[in-house]
């Protein structure tokens, strides 16, 4: 079911991708770099690819210095690739510098309120696609969010989106409650959301229900791009400024990593190795830089989706990188009908199952302070997360 990580970015970086000005090079962030952490990284949960966050600060952050992306393209571009190369080179110097102790400092109570604000914030941002709203907010936080979700509600809601994305989020959420019911039907959850999306696809092409509205994926390019190492700014005013965005958007990158990673860890009872997870993250992201990527990290929808979906070992990213390699280079046709509604289903179930009641009322049991703890964190990623 990796396959869907490749059409998940569609989704997730719709609107997003014009402010970095890259979109032709989003898709090669979901090969190269998830294939070298699965080599390197110590959590058997992450997916590695764009994020919206890093991809929203990368895009300002670049705009600070070129202020028309289209009229400069190339340097714009090669900007992006610099500023990956440093934001690399800034995580893996982390890791040699043995900081990686200070991921211990992440309570239990501060990674469940974490968990659950990062879950109903990646749910509520699928309201674009499960409701068919065409101009929606690019900020992240619940308050934007929101908004822009009611301003649409006369005119902006398309009902025959709702329609698909409702049956298709019933129909992911009745084959979960299967999987739970009877450990022997575990492979009906997994198998849910490539059928929902051979489905969707189909019956939006033969009903052509695209021209009643309904968004669809339509184009996606195909093939990969070329190396970009004489893309890089190694000398010149631009190399400071790569250098400067890349730090910044390289400690955000890794924070948001490292916090996804012990939420997963935690949840599975097992250790995430800091300095190797710095190391392995910083790698991939120079590595990257030179193959037209852009920084990636680890992201909590696709994570979400990983650990929904049994996946034990961090071979998945391997499995996701060749399968959208595939898919770049010979499949993408398959997925023009396919709709948006369906991805946001599919993003919505896996994350819906994330917010830990029972966890967050036994920390309240135990003690008050960890509790207000789980709860600053969980405001702190509904509210502030922008």
């Amino acid at each position: 079911m990796h396959i869907l990580h490749c059409l998940w970015l569609v989704l997730e970086f719709d609107g997003l991708i014009s402010a970095v000005s890259v979109s032709k090079y989003f898709s090669d962030s979901s090969f190269v770099p998830p294939l070298i952490y699965a080599f390197m990284g110590s959590s058997r949960d992450i997916a590695i690819g764009p994020v919206a966050v890093v991809s929203l600060l990368l895009g300002t952050l670049l705009q600070n210095e070129i202020a028309d992306p289209v009229a400069n393209a190339a340097e714009y571009r090669r900007l992006a690739f610099t500023a990956t190369f440093f934001a690399g080179i800034t995580q893996v110097s982390l890791g040699f510098l043995r900081l990686g102790f200070l991921i211990d400092f992440l309570s239990h109570a501060a990674i469940v309120g974490f968990m659950g604000g990062a879950a109903i914030t990646i749910a509520l941002q699928q309201l674009k696609g499960f409701l068919g709203i065409k101009k929606f907010t690019k900020k992240t936080d619940i308050v934007s969010v929101m908004h822009s979700v009611f301003a649409s509600a006369h005119h902006g809601w398309n009902w025959q989106t709702i329609v698909i994305g409702a049956s298709l989020l019933s129909f992911l959420l009745f084959a979960k409650y299967i999987g739970k019911k009877n450990s022997k039907l575990f492979w009906v959850p997994a198998i849910g959301p490539l059928i929902s999306v051979i489905l969707s696809t189909f019956f939006v092409y033969v009903t052509r229900a695209d021209k009643d509205g309904v968004q669809i994926v339509n184009h996606i390019e195909k093939g990969i791009n070329p190396s970009s190492v004489n893309q890089l700014y190694f000398s010149g005013d631009h190399l400071l400024k790569g250098a400067r965005i890349g730090i910044v958007a390289g400690m955000i990158a890794l924070t948001e990593a490292i916090a996804i990673g012990r939420t997963f860890a935690a949840m599975k009872d097992y250790q995430l190795d800091g300095n190797k997870e710095m190391v392995a993250l910083g790698t991939m992201n120079i590595v990257g830089s030179m193959a037209s990527c852009y920084v990636a990290t680890g992201s909590f929808s696709r994570s979400a989706v990983n650990y929904m979906s049994g996946c034990q070992t961090a071979v998945s990213n391997i499995v996701m990188s060749i399968v959208v390699f595939l898919t770049l280079q010979f499949m993408t046709p398959l997925f023009k009908y396919t709709p948006n509604a369906v991805l946001s289903a599919i993003i919505i179930s896996a994350v819906v199952g994330l917010v830990d009641f029972d966890a967050a009322y036994l920390i309240w049991k135990i003690d008050k302070f960890d509790f207000v703890a789980c709860v600053g964190a969980f405001f702190g990623v509904c509210v502030c997360l922008c």
